[in-house]
């Protein structure tokens, strides 16, 4: 492990030079002191910062499909003044290396390692997990195959749709980038080309234009020829049961052993109020579920303060 004394962040460099006007509470946000590190899993460096005394009860946070730890840089110091929270970019995606795959036990062992590595097991009060998008699905395994480390999973907007809705989004939806896994990410001349073609999955607005911007600047990376997308073509590599997971997520949600919680975007795409009527005809009646209103899938771009706020209600009940 390689891990640097806690910090402040540098905003010249946190926040890209051609951002939307950034409001205090989210400079002062990213200049609360973090450390950063990189750890060994499977043979794989993985990248993570953490916030908050590790006396305090843990908190691990799980990011999105090609997203990156960056995307709770802002949330996490909200939550850190009674917790220590810990975020990390799956390997693959952001700064950590690449595999040539990412089978479940694969995401299960780094979340694992990352967990042990910075001390949130070392708490008499099991840590939360918290997890965004494809990020739940990780959660999800888990609380099936280790729950007994871990006091709750928090689920934030995972793609929850009835069969025939889940059809036609697949019909009509695609992921962003390249779906080769065999295929280069393209680079482009200079940076201001490249954000030109950095889109949020699935495709919407975002109410705070600063978020958009850090988001952007943070998925890329300056490279020879130009700039390229941080996250490696081989995560597209699914396999060939993605349809049919997507399929159970319902009753996999359901049936998930421990403590649950689900957050959502009030006007998300892929869990709205009809998912969570979904989910409590699959017998996930005892599952508390809240709707942040004027939110899509991307919570924490729509809604920082208020997904926050919930995050905290719930971690202190």
């Amino acid at each position: 492990m390689d891990t640097t004394i806690a910090k402040s962040p540098d905003l010249s460099v946190e926040i890209p030079a051609d951002s939307s006007k950034t409001p205090q509470w989210f400079e002062d946000a990213l200049t609360m002191p973090r450390s950063e590190g990189w750890l060994d899993s499977g043979g794989c460096p993985v990248h993570y910062f953490s916030w908050g005394k590790p006396a305090n009860p843990g908190i691990l946070l799980l990011h999105g499909f090609l997203a990156h730890s960056r995307c709770f840089a802002f949330i996490a110091p909200l939550l850190a003044k009674e917790f220590h929270v810990v975020a990390y970019d799956f390997s693959g995606m952001g700064d950590s290396g690449i595999r040539d795959s990412y089978p479940d036990q694969v995401r299960l062992q780094e979340l694992m390692d990352v967990a042990a590595t910075t001390g949130l097991f070392d708490n008499e009060q099991k840590p939360t997990i918290i997890a965004h998008s494809y990020g739940g699905g990780i959660g999800l395994t888990a609380m099936e195959e280790r729950g007994e480390h871990f006091s709750r999973l928090v689920i934030c907007d995972l793609m929850t749709l009835r069969p025939e809705r889940l059809q036609a989004h697949t019909d009509n939806n695609k992921r962003p980038g390249s779906q080769d896994p065999k295929r280069p990410n393209k680079i482009y001349p200079d940076y201001a080309t490249a954000k030109g073609r950095f889109v949020l999955s699935p495709p919407q607005k975002v109410n705070e234009a600063y978020l958009f911007d850090y988001m952007a600047y943070h998925s890329l990376q300056e490279v020879e020829g130009g700039w390229s997308w941080k996250f490696h073509p081989s995560v597209f590599e699914h396999g060939n049961d993605l349809h049919e997971r997507l399929l159970g997520q319902g009753k996999r949600i359901a049936s998930a052993p421990g403590s649950l919680v689900i957050v959502y975007g009030e006007q998300s795409a892929l869990f709205d109020a009809d998912s969570a009527d979904y989910v409590r005809e699959c017998g996930g009646g005892h599952i508390p579920m809240i709707a942040i209103p004027d939110a899509r899938h991307h919570l924490m771009l729509d809604q920082p303060v208020a997904f926050a706020s919930v995050l905290m209600t719930i971690l202190t009940l």
